[in-house]
Protein backbone atom coordinates (compact mmCIF):
# COMPACT_ATOMS: atom_id res chain seq x y z
CA UNK A 1 0.00 0.00 0.00
CA UNK A 2 1.32 3.42 -0.98
CA UNK A 3 2.07 5.70 1.96
CA UNK A 4 0.14 8.96 2.23
CA UNK A 5 1.96 12.26 1.80
CA UNK A 6 1.50 13.01 5.51
CA UNK A 7 3.03 9.70 6.58
CA UNK A 8 5.95 10.18 4.21
CA UNK A 9 6.52 13.65 5.63
CA UNK A 10 6.42 12.25 9.19
CA UNK A 11 8.93 9.53 8.29
CA UNK A 12 11.34 12.05 6.79
CA UNK A 13 11.07 14.26 9.86
CA UNK A 14 11.52 11.27 12.15
CA UNK A 15 14.62 10.04 10.33
CA UNK A 16 16.15 13.54 10.39
CA UNK A 17 15.25 14.18 14.02
CA UNK A 18 18.34 14.97 16.10
CA UNK A 19 17.02 13.10 19.12
CA UNK A 20 16.14 10.02 17.08
CA UNK A 21 19.66 9.91 15.66
CA UNK A 22 21.17 10.50 19.07
CA UNK A 23 19.11 7.72 20.68
CA UNK A 24 20.25 5.24 18.03
CA UNK A 25 23.87 6.27 18.47
CA UNK A 26 23.73 6.00 22.25
CA UNK A 27 21.82 2.70 22.27
CA UNK A 28 18.50 3.92 23.69
CA UNK A 29 15.14 2.55 22.61
CA UNK A 30 13.50 5.84 21.70
CA UNK A 31 14.00 9.59 21.64
CA UNK A 32 11.66 9.88 24.64
CA UNK A 33 14.60 9.18 26.95
CA UNK A 34 15.82 12.74 26.51
CA UNK A 35 12.54 14.14 27.83
CA UNK A 36 12.91 12.26 31.09
CA UNK A 37 16.64 12.92 31.24
CA UNK A 38 16.16 16.68 31.02
CA UNK A 39 13.37 16.67 33.61
CA UNK A 40 15.37 14.48 35.97
CA UNK A 41 18.49 16.60 35.59
CA UNK A 42 16.41 19.56 36.76
CA UNK A 43 14.17 17.93 39.36
CA UNK A 44 16.32 15.05 40.69
CA UNK A 45 13.57 12.43 40.67
CA UNK A 46 15.71 9.34 40.09
CA UNK A 47 18.10 8.66 42.92
CA UNK A 48 20.02 5.62 44.15
CA UNK A 49 17.83 3.22 46.10
CA UNK A 50 14.52 4.53 44.73
CA UNK A 51 11.57 2.32 43.78
CA UNK A 52 10.09 3.38 40.44
CA UNK A 53 7.00 2.22 38.55
CA UNK A 54 6.94 3.12 34.84
CA UNK A 55 3.42 3.00 33.36
CA UNK A 56 3.09 2.58 29.60
CA UNK A 57 6.77 1.74 29.54
CA UNK A 58 7.21 0.20 26.06
CA UNK A 59 9.52 0.35 24.21
CA UNK A 60 11.47 1.02 27.39
CA UNK A 61 13.69 4.09 27.07
CA UNK A 62 12.44 5.66 30.31
CA UNK A 63 13.05 2.39 32.13
CA UNK A 64 16.55 2.30 30.58
CA UNK A 65 17.38 5.66 32.12
CA UNK A 66 15.63 4.93 35.40
CA UNK A 67 17.47 1.70 36.13
CA UNK A 68 20.80 3.42 35.53
CA UNK A 69 20.04 6.25 37.90
CA UNK A 70 18.43 4.33 40.79
CA UNK A 71 21.39 1.99 41.19
CA UNK A 72 22.77 0.93 43.53
CA UNK A 73 19.88 -0.47 45.52
CA UNK A 74 17.00 0.84 43.43
CA UNK A 75 14.26 -0.96 41.56
CA UNK A 76 12.27 -0.31 38.39
CA UNK A 77 9.00 -2.05 37.51
CA UNK A 78 7.81 -1.43 33.94
CA UNK A 79 4.16 -1.99 33.01
CA UNK A 80 2.62 -1.95 29.54
CA UNK A 81 -0.13 -3.59 27.50
CA UNK A 82 2.43 -4.18 24.78
CA UNK A 83 5.19 -6.74 24.94
CA UNK A 84 8.48 -5.15 25.90
CA UNK A 85 11.91 -6.61 25.26
CA UNK A 86 13.70 -7.47 28.52
CA UNK A 87 15.95 -4.89 30.17
CA UNK A 88 18.67 -5.89 32.59
CA UNK A 89 17.58 -5.09 36.13
CA UNK A 90 14.03 -4.07 35.17
CA UNK A 91 10.98 -6.13 36.19
CA UNK A 92 8.46 -6.11 33.34
CA UNK A 93 4.74 -6.76 33.76
CA UNK A 94 2.70 -7.05 30.57
CA UNK A 95 -0.92 -6.03 30.93
CA UNK A 96 -3.37 -3.24 31.74
CA UNK A 97 -2.29 -1.49 34.94
CA UNK A 98 -5.93 -0.88 35.89
CA UNK A 99 -6.85 -4.59 36.00
CA UNK A 100 -6.89 -6.69 39.14
CA UNK A 101 -4.46 -9.25 37.72
CA UNK A 102 -1.75 -6.67 37.02
CA UNK A 103 -2.30 -4.82 40.29
CA UNK A 104 -2.05 -8.05 42.27
CA UNK A 105 1.21 -8.95 40.54
CA UNK A 106 2.59 -5.46 41.02
CA UNK A 107 1.72 -5.44 44.72
CA UNK A 108 3.26 -8.88 45.06
CA UNK A 109 6.51 -7.56 43.64
CA UNK A 110 6.42 -4.45 45.81
CA UNK A 111 5.83 -6.62 48.89
CA UNK A 112 4.38 -3.75 50.89
CA UNK A 113 7.01 -1.21 49.89
CA UNK A 114 5.79 2.27 48.96
CA UNK A 115 6.78 3.70 45.58
CA UNK A 116 9.10 6.69 45.36
CA UNK A 117 8.27 7.67 41.78
CA UNK A 118 5.50 6.85 39.33
CA UNK A 119 6.21 7.69 35.69
CA UNK A 120 3.57 7.87 32.96
CA UNK A 121 4.49 8.67 29.37
CA UNK A 122 1.25 7.13 28.10
CA UNK A 123 -0.71 8.44 25.14
CA UNK A 124 -3.81 6.98 23.49
CA UNK A 125 -3.88 5.47 20.03
CA UNK A 126 -4.65 8.38 17.74
CA UNK A 127 -8.04 8.25 16.03
CA UNK A 128 -7.66 11.53 14.16
CA UNK A 129 -10.68 12.99 15.96
CA UNK A 130 -9.13 15.67 18.13
CA UNK A 131 -11.84 15.83 20.79
CA UNK A 132 -11.90 12.05 21.19
CA UNK A 133 -8.11 11.78 21.35
CA UNK A 134 -7.91 14.54 23.97
CA UNK A 135 -10.60 12.89 26.09
CA UNK A 136 -8.73 9.58 25.96
CA UNK A 137 -5.47 11.26 26.90
CA UNK A 138 -7.06 12.92 29.93
CA UNK A 139 -8.63 9.63 30.96
CA UNK A 140 -5.25 7.88 30.83
CA UNK A 141 -3.69 10.63 32.94
CA UNK A 142 -6.51 10.37 35.50
CA UNK A 143 -6.09 6.59 35.78
CA UNK A 144 -2.34 7.01 36.24
CA UNK A 145 -2.98 9.61 38.96
CA UNK A 146 -5.34 7.25 40.75
CA UNK A 147 -2.68 4.54 40.58
CA UNK A 148 -0.02 6.89 41.96
CA UNK A 149 -2.32 8.03 44.75
CA UNK A 150 -2.67 4.49 46.02
CA UNK A 151 1.03 3.60 46.02
CA UNK A 152 3.30 6.60 46.53
CA UNK A 153 5.12 7.17 49.77
CA UNK A 154 4.90 10.49 51.67
CA UNK A 155 7.90 11.96 49.81
CA UNK A 156 6.94 10.40 46.48
CA UNK A 157 6.54 12.03 43.08
CA UNK A 158 4.38 11.52 40.02
CA UNK A 159 5.43 12.58 36.50
CA UNK A 160 2.69 12.33 33.87
CA UNK A 161 2.38 13.27 30.22
CA UNK A 162 -0.64 15.43 29.42
CA UNK A 163 -1.86 17.38 26.42
CA UNK A 164 -3.11 20.93 26.64
CA UNK A 165 -6.72 21.24 25.52
CA UNK A 166 -10.17 20.39 26.82
CA UNK A 167 -9.97 18.67 30.17
CA UNK A 168 -6.39 19.76 30.88
CA UNK A 169 -7.26 22.52 33.41
CA UNK A 170 -9.54 20.14 35.31
CA UNK A 171 -6.85 17.49 35.44
CA UNK A 172 -4.28 20.01 36.64
CA UNK A 173 -6.71 20.92 39.41
CA UNK A 174 -6.82 17.24 40.40
CA UNK A 175 -3.03 17.25 40.56
CA UNK A 176 -3.06 20.37 42.75
CA UNK A 177 -5.51 18.66 45.08
CA UNK A 178 -3.33 15.56 45.29
CA UNK A 179 0.17 17.03 45.79
CA UNK A 180 1.80 19.76 47.81
CA UNK A 181 3.64 21.04 44.73
CA UNK A 182 2.78 20.74 41.05
CA UNK A 183 5.00 22.04 38.26
CA UNK A 184 4.81 21.82 34.48
CA UNK A 185 7.69 20.82 32.24
CA UNK A 186 8.17 21.10 28.48
CA UNK A 187 11.54 19.48 27.74
CA UNK A 188 13.49 20.40 24.63
CA UNK A 189 12.91 16.93 23.15
CA UNK A 190 9.15 17.60 23.04
CA UNK A 191 8.35 18.71 19.53
CA UNK A 192 7.39 22.38 19.29
CA UNK A 193 4.14 21.67 17.45
CA UNK A 194 3.02 19.17 20.07
CA UNK A 195 0.63 20.19 22.86
CA UNK A 196 2.46 17.70 25.06
CA UNK A 197 3.08 18.92 28.59
CA UNK A 198 4.45 17.03 31.58
CA UNK A 199 3.05 17.65 35.04
CA UNK A 200 5.13 16.81 38.09
CA UNK A 201 3.48 16.36 41.45
CA UNK A 202 5.58 15.98 44.57
CA UNK A 203 4.79 15.03 48.16
CA UNK A 204 1.27 13.59 48.19
CA UNK A 205 -1.23 15.19 50.55
CA UNK A 206 -2.47 12.97 53.35
CA UNK A 207 -6.08 13.33 52.29
CA UNK A 208 -5.65 13.09 48.53
CA UNK A 209 -6.97 9.53 48.14
CA UNK A 210 -10.23 10.42 49.86
CA UNK A 211 -10.51 13.63 47.83
CA UNK A 212 -10.15 11.74 44.57
CA UNK A 213 -12.60 9.07 45.63
CA UNK A 214 -15.13 11.77 46.34
CA UNK A 215 -14.78 13.26 42.84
Amino acid sequence: MKRSNSSQTWLREHENDTYVQRARKEGFRSRAIYKLSEIDDKDRLLRPGATVVDLGAAPGSWAQLAIRRVHPGGRVIAVDLLEMAPLAGVDVIQGDFTTDAVLVELDRQLAGRRVDLVLSDMAPNISGIASMDQARAVNLAEMALEFACARLGPEGAFLVKTFQGEGYPAFRSQMLAAFHTVTSRKPAASRDRSSEQFLLGRRPKSCFVAALAGG
